[in-house]
């Protein structure tokens, strides 16, 4: 084998294993977040740092950055914009000042003006460190929470974007208190169903939404109210959208001339009010109509639930993310109780060792030993006849805690004091054992705390129904007039000196009829070249039916031809032959009809003169005596003579 072919191929297998490692760090590291919390790794840091910071006041954005950096391997300015998103969200933060408003696309003041601190909720539901799995920062001098112990299903309620290598999630946000209720109901082995539910509000059409799950889609519209005959307001925009975006949509449309509006007002301050001005004599349900066809005021969106499981992504229904989350929220709280139970049962059993100690003046027996070993013992053989009572053997790290009870203690100790501390223990013990024995019950009471608590003013905002989708064909403005200009062979709704066809939107396709039997379908443009001297052109609707007739010569001295057709099925400026498409071929005869019935009726053909010895000039042609057939038919035989032109009569 060459060197040089050598050479690329170690190339190529070095740099698949780059890609590799970078995909792998993005999807991991940066876009999808971990099944267990919910959080990305740049918001568990960040989270984490809250932590650390926490004495209950307000920080500073710019030093909770600073201290994230000691985490989370990149710059400050991607650490401060993941902190607004959280801020944003107005869950797990509390915030002070201009945190901008992702509704009117308003940016948050600076890092060094704005502040926050953790939320009484996160304090609550993020945060246990004692069953924390802890590993090394990124350079390996700090410890990091591998995910935080969260009990909730944080990534429903906040939802999350993110764009990986060969990957995209995307979580839409759920109802907080439906979230509780429907980890109740996992809980109970219950069926249940969860939609989104958005900040933004708006109405929400989710019946294709499977869950959350790969392939699903759900619509949303904004809340528009006709206000009178010439205004409209939009008081709630579709998830994802701002203010800005849906007036610069509405004004694009409207110079696209799919509605038409006379002006925008934009009074939005805390609450969302655009209103639409429309011009005299346009028709409000119309424009609210073209609204949801041609703007940001109905957005369709899919979902993506992706999360990282294992160390690796997995996609999941929404069902599952919760029924995942409830498990593991009953198996976190058996976890802080068997470690709560193992602290009361310890501090139970030093305490009943020092009523032994101080009652029993074991103390007293060490004043005549001379070395530690033998304090230790006779501390050991002075316990032995009082040990009947205690839950666990009596190690030497029990002895030398003994021996440091300070001797003002000893001579303040309170008998009463003791027992009831040794009954406040016990009692305290029993409930944790009986919180153990009834887990599930435990994790419901969990969630229906946190309702109570934290429930109340997170109603949900998006109205759930269903809605037709609109058809921007049925409800585009016919704001235009199309023009043609046979001589030079343009059409166009820019042509207002020449023929005027009739009126369209910008939307619509004319269908075009040539002298030598060729057809074709075109959008309506400013101006677009349709031939010279067509012989017939109209606005085309594949959903209306329409009925043509035609008599064409076949080639320069061919017989004639009569065929009734209909046009459908068509492609977009494609040139189609109505005829044998024999050269010199040339259409004598076309008419339009909107129904069967219209085509049947005379013709008369009046021929040509020169050195014809004929009884009768003319001969009569009844369409009645047709069948419809499809456009590429080559039609009936009329004459074989030469015709000089036809004219239509009424039928007899």
């Amino acid at each position: 084998m060459p060197a040089g072919e050598k050479s690329l191929t170690q190339v190529d297998e070095l740099y698949g294993t780059w890609f590799i490692d970078y995909a792998s760090y993005v999807i991991l590291e940066r876009a999808v977040p971990h099944m267990h919390d919910g959080l990305k790794p740049v918001q568990r840091r960040i989270l984490h740092v809250l932590r650390e910071l926490d004495d209950g006041r307000l920080h500073k954005v710019a030093n909770i950055a600073g201290n994230a950096t000691a985490y989370h391997p990149h710059g400050p300015v991607a650490i401060e914009d993941a902190i607004v998103q959280l801020g944003q969200k107005k869950l797990l933060l509390d915030t002070q000042g201009n945190w901008g408003n992702p509704l009117t696309a308003d940016p948050a003041a600076a890092s060094r003006y704005i502040e926050a601190r953790l939320s009484d909720f996160a304090r609550e539901v993020l945060f246990s460190p004692k069953i924390t799995t802890w590993q090394l920062s990124y350079d390996g001098r700090r410890k990091e929470p591998v995910t935080l112990p969260v009990k909730f299903p944080l990534v429903l309620a906040q939802g999350v974007e993110g764009i990986a290598v060969g990957l995209a999630c995307r979580i839409l946000p759920h109802n907080f208190i439906e979230l509780c209720d429907a980890s109740i109901a996992a809980l109970r082995g219950e069926s249940f169903s969860l939609v989104p539910d958005f900040p933004s509000g708006g109405i929400l059409d989710a019946s294709d939404y499977q869950g959350g799950a790969r392939g699903g889609r759900v619509r949303v519209r904004a809340r528009i109210e006709i206000r009178d005959r010439t205004t409209l307001a939009i008081t709630e925009i579709p998830y994802g959208a701002t203010t800005v975006s849906v007036m610069d949509s509405i004004l694009a449309a409207n110079e696209k001339g799919k509605l038409k509006i006379a002006r925008l007002d934009d009074n939005t301050a805390r609450d969302i009010e655009i209103l639409v001005r429309l011009p005299p004599g346009a028709d409000p349900a119309q424009t609210l109509q073209a609204l949801y066809a041609f703007t940001e005021c109905e957005v369709s969106i899919a979902p993506n639930s992706c999360v990282i499981d294992e160390n690796r992504p997995r996609f999941l229904a929404v069902e599952d993310l919760v029924r995942a989350s409830a498990a593991r929220t009953r198996d976190l709280l058996q976890r802080e109780l068997e470690i709560q139970l193992d602290e009361l049962q310890e501090k139970w059993h030093f305490s009943s060792l020092e009523k032994i100690f101080i009652e029993k003046r074991v103390y007293r027996l060490i004043e005549d030993c001379e070395t530690w070993e033998a304090v230790l013992e006779t501390i050991a053989e002075g316990l032995k006849p009082h040990l009947r009572g205690l839950q666990r053997a009596v190690t030497q790290e029990d002895i030398i805690r003994l021996t440091e009870i300070r001797i003002k203690r000893i001579s303040k100790y309170n008998k009463f004091k003791a027992d009831e501390l040794l009954k406040s223990l016990e009692n305290e013990i029993r409930e944790v054992k009986r919180y153990l024995s009834s887990l599930t019950r435990c994790a419901i009471r969990h969630f229906r705390e946190l309702r109570e608590r934290f429930g109340p003013g997170r109603e949900r905002r998006a109205e759930i129904t269903s809605f037709e989708r609109v058809v921007a064909a049925r409800v585009v403005m016919a704001s235009e007039k199309l023009y043609v200009n046979r001589a030079d062979g343009f059409a166009g709704f820019a042509l207002k000196k020449h023929e005027e066809v009739g009126p369209c939107s910008r939307l619509d396709d004319f269908i075009v009829f040539r002298p030598d039997g060729t057809m074709s379908v075109s959008r309506v443009d400013e101006k677009i070249f349709v031939g010279k001297n067509p012989i017939h052109i109209e606005i085309y609707s594949k959903d209306k039916a329409r009925f043509y007739t035609m008599i064409y010569r076949d080639g320069t001295g061919g017989a004639c031809l009569a065929k009734k057709f209909q046009v459908s099925g068509v492609t977009r400026d494609k040139v189609y032959d109505l005829t044998r498409g024999v050269k010199g071929t040339r259409v004598l005869f076309l008419a339009a009809h909107d129904s069967e019935d219209q085509t049947k009726f005379l013709v008369r053909l009046h021929f040509r003169l020169e050195g014809l010895r004929l009884r009768r000039l003319y001969v009569d042609f009844d369409f009645g005596g047709l069948t419809v057939k499809s456009r590429g038919a080559v039609g009936n035989i009329v004459t074989r003579k030469p015709v000089q032109r036809i004219s239509r009569l009424r039928k007899r």
